[in-house]
């Protein structure tokens, strides 16, 4: 029963982190910018993973000085540097593009598990990576001949997968240096916000923000949703499954992406993207299947 709240866990998160783009879309022709959007999301997000901290036990905020590499990591590392170089990517070529080369991150994140954790590389779990990065791609629009492509969007694209992939990792080091999930989503939310805040600047962002009941409801909303309760939910799903197996489980992040899309904005699904969704499920399914006791 345990594993499987486990895994529910992991798929909520993703499944509300494919919210991200009508959140983003909503944002945009609200007036705000791709920054502001960074800085309210992350920000919003450490708001409430500090005030789950003050009623959960205060004790959580403390950190050991030589730990803080762990938070840096998942905070800049991870959720600033992804986020930088993905909206690079985008800018360098089409979406479809960079979303396949940020679906890297399960690979990355199976491999470095390996390394670092000694997780093991079953074939089962090779399988459903290759299932779920296939299915990502399709959704994303592979094969659809919108296509375009530049060294400079690839560098970034994979820069973005990287980091997408380091949350994991750094957070996986955060837990087993006793500290609790919602200690590791605080400061790295904090960190990644008050980076974001530091590089781009928040001109206007707030004035943006309170412009509206709307446009409020927006920002605690991109906050909330696509960033402090999967955020939540993610890490702790983290505490009872392995790295590499989390990561492919939350791909089905650009399945629910995909059906907002055709659902909310009415955008047409291919028979490829079709496909795409049921490869990403299969991996899921594949990855949950119970090995059959020997007779």
């Amino acid at each position: 029963m345990k594993k499987n709240a486990y895994t529910v866990s992991i798929l909520a998160a993703g499944c509300l982190w494919g919210f991200m783009g009508l959140f983003r879309r909503y944002m945009g022709e609200a007036g705000f910018t791709s920054s502001g959007v960074i800085v309210l999301r992350c920000g919003v997000a450490a708001v409430c993973f500090g005030l789950t901290l003050l009623f959960t036990g205060p004790a959580q905020f403390k950190v050991k000085l030589r730990d803080v590499w762990c938070f840096l990591g998942s905070g800049v590392v991870s959720l600033l540097f992804f986020t930088f170089c993905y909206f690079q990517a985008m800018t360098l070529m089409s979406l479809s593009a960079a979303a396949i080369l940020l679906y890297t991150a399960p690979a990355i994140v199976t491999l470095f598990s390996a390394l670092l954790f000694k997780e093991r590389l079953t074939a089962m779990k090779i399988a459903a990576v290759v299932l779920a990065f296939l299915g990502c791609a399709l959704v994303s629009g592979l094969g659809s001949g919108s296509m375009t492509l530049s060294t400079a969007g690839i560098l970034y694209g994979l820069g973005a997968g990287f980091g997408y992939a380091m949350y994991s990792i750094f957070a996986r080091f955060a837990l087993e240096r006793g500290y609790s999930s919602n200690t590791i989503n605080f400061y790295s939310c904090l960190l990644a916000a008050v980076g974001a805040a530091l590089i781009w600047g928040v001109d206007g962002v707030f004035e943006t923000a309170a412009a509206s009941g709307g446009n409020i409801a927006l920002a605690l909303g991109t906050g909330v949703v696509t960033c402090y309760l999967p955020y939540l939910l993610y890490t702790y799903g983290l505490t009872g499954l392995e790295t590499g197996r989390a990561s492919i489980m939350a791909s089905v992040e650009p399945v629910v992406a995909t059906l907002v899309g055709a659902v909310v904005f009415h955008e047409s699904m291919s028979l490829l993207a079709a496909l795409g969704v049921v490869l990403v499920l299969s991996a899921v399914v594949l990855l949950n299947l119970r090995a059959r006791p020997r007779v």
